[in-house]
């Protein structure tokens, strides 16, 4: 398994410090979620039914025409590598690894491309796989260079496969209206900005006969009755999710300068985290950590992402940590 973020029971045991004084920054989660309500006792006792307005709520928030639901993106991300024959792969990287692990697994040859390499990814490449804005790079697309990609893709039978589970904070620049185009195809989910991970709901957006062939492969009632009841009421909550995006583009500018204050200068992120790349990336998280705060760590690329705080204690108790961080008070003597 690959790792990910919110480990905070790892983390417990590794720190020795109780699981109730962490402060998780490291899942990109919206810790400002939209408010669950007393979910009926009646769901329980049912099988999931599609004639629930799910889809119709889906269909209206993403603008699309066609939409399916699924167990979590993760559920497509594992399936859709199963409806190609053998073909070539172009990955964004660095990036979250469950895509390039599930298409490698299956078989396909993958490869790992930087943003300055996509162009020439396309040549090479039957299936081109983004996820926008990035995760953990924060790195965006013109919508209308992303749809030059997809057609160049199509010219031979391939696939764009867009994830934007970062993408609610700025629907305008989501390529949902435009699934109707065959080969392209979406992923959505109620986890990040709608601050739901847990109730494992999330949308594939794409033509009618690849959501078919997908539906078939993952097979019924693949989102719990209690999932498609919360997420058809989040979906249909116009006035919170206005006013969440609001409050976390202040959030996120918010943070962007208390690490830059503290000479840990983001490269990167969007309105639910900021990614800060350097060389020091592991010994900052150590030290973080010892002080019951989790980042996450991307090893490979030496990189850190932090997340919202979701208190006014919360940001005061980071803001401490990091001016009492050895590795952060280098940096400050550096810069």
């Amino acid at each position: 398994m690959l790792e990910h973020g919110g480990q905070l029971r790892i983390a417990a045991k590794q720190y020795d410090i109780p699981l109730d004084r962490w402060l998780d920054l490291s899942t990109g989660i919206n810790p400002m979620g939209w408010p669950v309500p007393p979910v009926p006792a009646g769901l329980w006792s049912r099988l999931p039914e599609d004639n629930d307005g799910l889809e119709q709520a889906a269909r209206e928030y993403y603008n699309v025409e066609q939409v399916l639901p699924v167990a979590g993106s993760q559920a497509a991300i594992q399936a859709l590598p199963l409806l190609r024959s053998q073909s070539r792969v172009g990955i964004l990287s660095p990036a979250y690894a469950e895509h390039a692990n599930a298409w490698h697994r299956t078989g396909h040859h993958v490869t790992a491309t930087t943003e300055q390499q996509l162009n020439t990814a396309i040549a090479h490449s039957d299936v081109l796989v983004l996820i926008h804005p990035n995760n953990p790079t924060g790195a965006r697309f013109a919508p209308k260079q992303l749809l030059a990609w997809h057609e160049q893709l199509t010219a031979r039978n391939g696939w764009l496969i867009v994830d934007e589970a970062f993408m609610d904070t700025t629907p305008e620049q989501s390529l949902c209206p435009y699934t109707d185009r065959p080969g392209l195809i979406v992923l959505r989910s109620l986890g990040k900005f709608f601050g739901l991970a847990g109730a494992r709901v999330g949308f594939v957006c794409a033509q009618q006969a690849l959501l078919s062939q997908l539906h078939t492969m993952i097979g019924p009632w693949n989102v719990n009755a209690a999932g498609r009841w919360l997420a058809t009421s989040a979906l249909r909550d116009r006035s919170w999710q206005a006013d969440t995006r609001q409050r976390l583009k202040l959030h996120s500018s918010r943070l962007h300068g208390l690490l830059t204050q503290t000479a840990l200068h983001p490269q990167g992120g969007c309105d639910l985290f900021q990614w800060v790349e350097t060389r020091y990336a592991a010994a900052l998280h150590r030290d973080l950590a010892r002080q019951g705060i989790l980042t996450r760590l991307f090893e490979e690329s030496s990189s850190l992402r932090f997340g919202i705080p979701a208190t006014e204690a919360n940001w005061q108790r980071l803001e401490q940590a990091l001016a009492a961080c050895p590795t952060a008070e280098n940096l400050r003597l550096i810069a």
